[in-house]
């Protein structure tokens, strides 16, 4: 029997993805609050568990996992039965690590350098994600085949990309609300009983 997971949580971070991941695998977990405010993040006690002081970060006993990817990557092998990760070795399974890693690797950094109007390098391809409409691009690719990024399939590279995705609509990221593709995977993705289960919880 898996051991309980200890769920360090706010809802104004990243944690909310690993929130819904949690949902979507029918996991038994625990939330410990992190109060910001009263810095929860900054406490010893915190800090010896991710000294980053960063969310999201679960515990299963007694180990730390962090990292955005990781954790939702371990929770899909953790709970099979879920059907979240294509089986390792296969194909498959190498396009569900492509997009896990891409999320973090080429989304997220191209994604804040757009909001933060960072000037572009003068060596664009020294970039690991090059450009912000490369990105997005290249998500439009991922996701033309559809309605999930392994086609019929969804998987736990949907419950990451997905947030990230909706979470950048939200705040206005250029070139997403325009898109009648993103529109619709993100409409989907949210709509699943897990999502609404969290938001819920995160209300």
């Amino acid at each position: 029997m898996m051991a309980e997971i200890l769920f360090y949580h706010n809802p104004r971070s990243r944690s909310v993805m690993v929130h819904w991941m949690l949902e979507e695998a029918g996991a038994d977990y625990e939330i410990r609050p992190m109060d910001f405010d009263k810095g929860d993040n900054s406490s010893a006690e915190f800090l010896a568990i991710n000294p980053l002081g960063k969310l999201p970060t679960i515990v299963v006993d007694g180990t730390p996992i962090t990292e955005t990817p990781a954790i939702i990557a371990w929770l899909a092998d953790a709970y099979p039965d879920a059907k979240l990760a294509p089986p390792v070795g296969s194909l498959e399974r190498g396009t569900w690590y492509r997009w896990l890693f891409f999320g973090g690797s080429c989304f997220e950094p191209a994604l804040v350098d757009k909001m933060f109007n960072r000037p572009p390098p003068e060596r664009p391809g020294a970039l690991g994600w090059g450009s912000y409409d490369a990105v997005l691009s290249t998500l439009e690719k991922g996701l033309s085949p559809g309605p999930y990024l392994l086609g019929e399939n969804f998987s736990a590279a949907d419950v990451y990309i997905g947030s990230e995705l909706n979470w950048a609509m939200m705040f206005g990221a250029p070139g997403l609300k325009d898109s009648p593709l993103f529109t619709r995977y993100v409409e989907s993705v949210t709509a699943r009983p897990a999502y609404e289960r969290t938001r819920a919880g995160n209300s």
